[in-house]
């Protein structure tokens, strides 16, 4: 079976070669236009674009699926779509311009966490149960009926990044999976089922860490957000980055906000107990071990992050 892919992160790389080693014909690749990159703004191409150049597979890049893009997708003979992580809304025209549809992987267990970032929310709502679905993609916002799912428990020190790297493989089996049993007339995609939650992408506000809140809820959120958009709190007005932390249940007479040298960990003060802070990034500096920077601060005690 002819397929068209669309994908454009890193994520995305491990399902295109999944339908490669599956057998299928990849026709073309869909996916976003070169970005600037670094400091220096350097435009450079997805990474599934440069993952299609490298196979030898025609690329398509657009931001927006006009008429003129639906043509190309057309016009490439696939008979099935399949999208990971594209980042564009594909309009009715495009829906229908493959004979089977397109068969979306994403990374919840739909219909929890509908959206760009469903990895991210499920960690930070403390999901006990990680999953990515397969489903026929619609106008609506992931409303589509459902082919398959895939589930893992969620994993206490687990940030989304490294969710979604692990996902991604697993995903891309499912996703393989998914578009077999469509062409041999296996397919069985059922209506989803049950209230949905929404997944919005996270702004930058989304990372910053309210230490009145209790240990458990900061740490599933700098989970969430890391790597982007980041954990961060303020530090003498400045922006103050958290790398990484640990619970400390052992430490409960700290005021929030409040540091604390206990040997050679840094501990901060919560609603509820302590979080030892493992790696920092001070404004115009690197991230750093929070030991490191701690050391140099002449009267730790006295420091407070709000």
């Amino acid at each position: 079976m002819k397929v068209i892919f669309a994908g454009t992160p890193a994520v995305a790389v491990p399902s295109l070669d999944a339908l490669r080693e599956a057998g299928f014909d990849v026709v073309a690749v869909l996916t976003r236009p070169d970005a600037p990159l670094g400091r220096k703004r350097v435009l450079t191409p997805s990474p599934v674009a440069q993952r299609a150049e490298e196979l030898g597979i025609d690329i398509i890049k657009a931001s927006r699926i006009t008429p003129d893009i639906t043509e190309r997708i057309r016009s490439s003979g696939a008979e099935v779509g399949a999208i990971v992580a594209y980042g564009a809304i594909l309009p009715g025209h495009a829906l229908s311009a493959v004979k089977h549809g397109w068969v979306n992987l994403h990374f919840s267990l739909l219909p929890a966490w509908r959206g760009a970032a469903p990895v991210q929310h499920a960690i930070i709502n403390g999901d006990d149960i990680l999953g990515a679905s397969t489903f026929l993609l619609e106008e609506g916002l992931d409303t589509g009926p459902v082919y398959g799912t895939m589930t893992e428990n969620a994993r206490p020190e687990d940030t989304s990044g490294e969710v979604l790297e692990r996902m991604s493989r697993s995903g891309a089996v499912l996703l393989a999976q998914t578009l077999q049993a469509i062409d041999t007339g296996r397919e069985e995609a059922r209506p989803q089922e049950g209230a949905p939650s929404f997944a919005p992408k996270l702004t930058l506000e989304d990372g910053r860490l309210n230490w009145t809140e209790s240990a458990t809820v900061l740490h599933r959120r700098m989970r969430g957000v890391t790597p982007e958009p980041g954990a961060w709190t303020t530090l003498d007005g400045q922006r103050f980055k958290v790398g990484s932390m640990s619970l400390r249940p052992d430490i409960r007479d700290l005021e929030p906000g409040r540091l604390l040298l206990k040997g050679k960990s840094v501990i901060v003060g919560t609603g509820s107990h302590g979080l030892e802070l493992l790696q920092v990034q001070p404004s115009g500096k690197r991230m750093m071990a929070a030991g490191d920077w701690a050391r140099g601060q002449a009267e730790l005690e006295k420091v407070e992050l709000v």
